[in-house]
């Protein structure tokens, strides 16, 4: 989940259809074009591309099997162009994005990684552009969102204290995630810092337009959050992985559960010892990940 170094990646951008600037990290293996379908990653509601740095590596240098990876940075996220009309920031939008960034570099079909919010987007394509969609990896994200997990991101993202030093972000993170993330190291803070905030006059900042945050707050918790069953029944004839998070409030055993009736040939792994949402390069995840992609490419 490093920042990692400008010589692993290729940094790349597009234009989205309403002419904003839009930033990813394109991860090419040292072979070149392998002819095998790309891996694309899309990040949760407020994170960006670096969420995804270590598994790409992994991805782009195995020895035997490396892929193409790329990872992106919504608007208004990470290096890509924040926009003025903030209604933007919905998943129809992000998901014309996704759509944008597979024309703009000639992919007509990929194996989709979406963490958090980029599996909402997966859903979304599977209904409009499934096509598209050669595999999917959920990663503790499914057809209905526990309402818990979705009021602690609230909170966490509208906590009134801000880090002064990068120590400070790294404290924040444990004490809002470590519970939830005893699997966590103390380097794999240190990153997961690194990865969600950017430097600016010495000081760690969220690397995200705030108003997005500001969304959250608009829910209404009362009633039950809309579900995505429509969406998902798309993705019964896709190949499916499903991470879940052992200790996700925001994905649930029951509706993993369900999810297994409706696409039967779904594989399902548990992140053990983390929350939501887990990291992706820990554990037996990335072997998981690769054994999945290695049966679509």
């Amino acid at each position: 989940m490093a920042n990692g170094n400008m010589k692993d990646f290729a940094e790349r951008f597009y234009k989205s259809t309403d002419g904003l600037t839009l930033y990813v990290r394109d991860y090419q293996p040292a072979t070149g074009d392998t002819g095998r379908l790309p891996v694309i990653c899309l990040p949760g509601l407020t994170r960006n591309s670096r969420d995804f740095h270590d598994l790409a590596l992994l991805l782009s240098r195995d020895a035997t099997s490396p892929q193409r990876v790329i990872a992106l940075d919504y608007r208004g996220r990470g290096m890509s162009e924040r926009d003025e009309n903030k209604a933007n920031y919905n998943l129809a939008v992000e998901g014309g994005d996704v759509i944008a960034a597979c024309a703009a570099f000639g992919i007509n079909r990929a194996i989709f990684i979406g963490t958090s919010r980029g599996g909402l987007i997966l859903h979304l394509l599977a209904a409009t552009r499934l096509g598209l969609l050669a595999g999917v990896i959920f990663n503790d994200i499914g057809a209905v969102i526990e309402p818990a997990g979705l009021m602690a991101i609230r909170d966490y993202l509208n906590r009134s204290r801000k880090p002064r030093t990068w120590s400070d972000a790294v404290d924040i993170l444990k004490e809002n995630l470590a519970a939830a993330f005893p699997a966590l190291g103390a380097n794999d803070w240190w990153e997961m810092a690194r990865a969600i905030y950017r430097e600016t006059n010495g000081i760690p900042v969220a690397d995200y337009d705030p108003a997005i945050a500001e969304q959250l707050k608009t829910i209404d918790f009362n009633g039950p959050l809309p579900d995505l069953w429509p969406q998902f029944e798309e993705l019964r004839s896709t190949p499916l992985l499903v991470i879940r998070g052992e200790n996700s409030n925001l994905l649930s055993l029951e509706t993993t559960d369900e999810m297994t009736k409706r696409h039967p040939n779904m594989v399902q792994i548990t992140a053990k010892g983390q929350g939501h949402a887990p990291l992706l390069h820990l554990g037996d995840i990335p072997e998981a990940i690769r054994t999945f992609i290695g049966r679509l490419s």
